[in-house]
């Protein structure tokens, strides 16, 4: 049915998207360091709560919820790869080293 994408943590679905797809039971899984990544599973929706980035998505209806667990999957390669990588900027000090 549709994915929403809110690109700061103050943004949220708004007050029709909560009454209809984020009511009744619904769990609550974390991942990431110290479980940054949050995604809680409704039965019509999935809302995926990105603390690194700031960033917020609501994935509704069956075919789009299953994807909630695919950007879960890349969001932890995504941050894994972002916190393995060095800075790619070297003054000249450090290159003489």
């Amino acid at each position: 049915m549709g994915v929403f994408r809110y690109e700061n943590k103050y943004a949220a679905p708004t007050k029709q998207q909560r009454e209809r797809y984020m009511k009744g039971e619904y769990e609550e899984h974390l991942f990431g360091p110290d479980n940054q990544l949050m995604l809680i599973l409704y039965s019509e929706a999935a809302y995926l709560k990105d603390d690194i980035d700031n960033i917020r998505i609501l994935y509704t209806g069956f075919a789009d919820k299953q994807k909630a667990a695919d950007e879960v999957r890349r969001l932890l390669e995504y941050h894994a790869a972002k916190e393995n990588a060095g800075s790619g900027f070297t003054t000249g000090n450090d290159a003489r080293q």
